[in-house]
């Protein structure tokens, strides 16, 4: 019997269902099999509403993997981490760095992991990964690790930085995506992909020796995307042919507009309550850890 990965969207932007709640965020729950992967985790003010909603219990998680550490993915992590052991609790080591975003003013705003998020961790360090590398977060779920930046087209979508005065640029060495293989291809989960979509594509086809990738879920962070940097990004999805596209979160209204204008047989939904279903793939030929 085939092994089911499902996929329900806990915490974005938008929501369309009476009773949940939207946010300037992102969290995926996972289930494969019986193991329970969250993926993000929003800004906190969402998550556990919206899985009481949704009749999922956040705090039963097996694993949970941090994207990156910024406050709209880590800020629930208090809430989920109250009263629940997780086997481990994956993150690239650079999420914990100190984290600002400057505004057009030239002003600064911390925009890291929240002090009680942190403070939790804390509490469960012995069950903290740190990994930079490809890592299995649960049966054939995989977790990128940082992500090579090969484009000459894409950056971090932003003006980040490491410190308040914003001298020292943040490159997001800590971005990273979760990926596994249906039995219709690689499916690609993105937090915000500071790294660069297409960057992260091309890494996870990498990994995998070339195999096809099928469906895309989650932020991509083009809102602030030039036209050069949207179009280059839509000719490359459109040349790999992915079936399912779900632009989400910092994919931003005019960049989901184009990509759905761009290519409407394959965008779908990807709002809270959203919930997709695939075939496992084992990817034992992934040398991971």
């Amino acid at each position: 019997m085939t092994e089911k990965v499902r996929i329900t969207v806990l915490v974005e932007n938008t929501a369309e269902s009476p009773g949940l709640l939207a946010e300037h965020g992102l969290a995926f729950w996972i289930e494969v099999g019986s193991q329970c992967v969250l993926f993000d985790t929003g800004q906190g003010s969402a998550l556990a509403h919206n899985a009481y909603r949704l009749r999922i219990s956040a705090n039963r998680a097996d694993a949970l993997v941090l994207s990156h550490g910024h406050y709209d993915h880590t800020g629930g992590l208090a809430d989920v981490l109250r009263g629940n052991h997780p086997a481990a609790i994956y993150a690239h080591p650079d999420a914990f760095q100190p984290k600002f975003a400057q505004s057009k003013d030239g002003s600064s705003r911390e925009i890291g992991i929240p002090y009680a998020s942190a403070q939790a961790i804390q509490r469960h360090r012995d069950r903290l990964v740190l990994a930079a590398t490809p890592t299995r977060v649960a049966d054939g779920l995989i977790a990128t690790g940082a992500v090579p930046r090969v484009t000459e087209f894409e950056d971090t979508g932003g003006r980040f930085f490491l410190d308040a005065r914003c001298q020292t640029a943040d490159p997001l060495s800590d971005d990273q995506a979760i990926f596994f293989e249906s039995t219709r291809g690689l499916v690609v989960l993105l937090g915000c992909a500071h790294a660069g979509v297409i960057n992260t594509l091309r890494y996870v086809r990498q990994l995998t020796a070339g195999r096809p990738i099928h469906a895309v879920l989650g932020g991509m962070h083009l809102l602030n995307a030039p036209a050069e940097r949207l179009d280059r990004t839509i000719g490359e999805l459109r040349e790999m042919k992915i079936d399912r596209l779900g632009p989400a979160h910092c994919t931003g209204r005019a960049a989901t507009a184009a990509l759905w204008n761009a290519l409407p047989d394959r965008c779908v939904p990807c709002h809270v309550g959203t919930q997709f279903e695939f075939d496992l793939f084992s990817l034992s030929a992934i040398g991971v850890s």
